[in-house]
């Protein structure tokens, strides 16, 4: 069912607004590389990593490769985690019922973006249509629909790095959760007039599913509620 929002909904006038500077101006950390790194890939400089430099990381370090650069993937936290599922289980149930070719993935599952040697990324939730890129280890190409949940020491990386990556592979609709302040930027890549701007007391439809299955926000932050409260009151 399609749902109207368009009168909670803010269109953002597209990059480096003031509203979205304050995103990552908010956390003063720059996007976190790789420190300490293994004998095994020690000897490049960073932007000249590549794949094979990838899978000789030890599997339960968890980092992505981005244009030869390697960054760091801290643990997440507990709201990271909850709304990630959350969204995701509401993604899994609707691809089921509808029995179409969209399925949705969670992390962390490679995603090959660029389809060459210097780029893997993790997205935090995912929507793959064209059901020939998934392969065993990874997601050959661009989903066509990517959540990431905002962390301190993602932020950035999130905001500038990966939003120009996604659009540029061919991504056609991201999100940006961030959990401290509320908010989801969402960009429809295949519009003019983009980021929009959502709170949590929102419906937010897919596009990529033409808009017969949204998010309830609302329902999200029932969800995480506890954490909130928990927080205020220390």
């Amino acid at each position: 069912m399609k749902h109207d929002t368009d009168q909670k909904k803010r269109v953002i006038p597209t990059p480096k607004t003031n509203s979205q500077e304050s995103l990552y101006k908010s956390d003063s950390q720059k996007p976190s590389c790789l420190c300490e790194p293994e004998l095994a890939y020690a000897a490049k400089r960073q932007g000249a990593y590549t794949l094979e430099d990838y899978y000789k990381i030890p599997d339960e370090r968890r980092v992505e490769l981005i244009d030869g650069v390697i960054y760091d993937m801290s643990s997440p936290t507990a709201a990271h985690q909850l709304i990630g599922g959350f969204i995701y289980s509401k993604m899994l149930d609707f691809a089921a019922s509808k029995k179409g070719t969209c399925l949705p993935l969670i992390a962390p599952f490679d995603v090959q973006l660029d389809c060459d040697n210097r780029t893997m990324v993790q997205p935090d939730v995912m929507i793959v249509c064209d059901r020939d890129k998934i392969i065993q280890h990874c997601v050959y190409g661009a989903p066509d629909f990517i959540i990431e949940i905002l962390s301190p020491s993602t932020r950035k990386k999130d905001i500038t790095i990966k939003l120009s990556k996604y659009s540029n592979a061919g991504v056609r609709e991201y999100w940006m959760i961030d959990p401290d302040k509320k908010q989801i930027w969402v960009y429809d890549f295949s519009q003019e007039e983009f980021p929009a701007l959502y709170g949590f007391d929102d419906t937010i439809p897919v596009a990529v599913w033409n808009g017969d299955f949204s998010i309830d926000f609302k329902e999200v932050y029932e969800h995480v509620r506890f954490l909130y409260e928990r927080e205020s009151q220390h």
